[in-house]
């Protein structure tokens, strides 16, 4: 019952390419299964009502000081990127 070494070499390649992909195919079935779990029962909040919230906040009145030194932060930056 001795088989070829060609044969052998086959049986080897399919038995480790058909363990790989038995891994792959439970690797997708559990990062999917975990995905939804996460999104089910820690979802985050609603990240575009937080944006509205901010739009709104914006409309009544960014505090000047607070604009005039970000803005004097990026002109030193560029100046000394020069």
């Amino acid at each position: 019952m001795q088989d070829s070494l060609m044969q052998q070499g086959v049986d080897l390649m399919l038995y480790g390419m058909g363990t790989v992909v038995i891994f792959l195919a439970i690797l997708v079935v559990f990062t999917t299964l975990m995905s939804r779990v996460v999104q089910r029962y820690f979802a985050e909040p609603d990240v575009q009502a937080a944006q509205v919230r901010m739009v709104e906040s914006d409309q009544d009145g960014v505090d000047a000081r607070l604009l005039a030194v970000i803005k004097s932060a990026l002109d030193q930056h560029r100046a000394n990127r020069r």
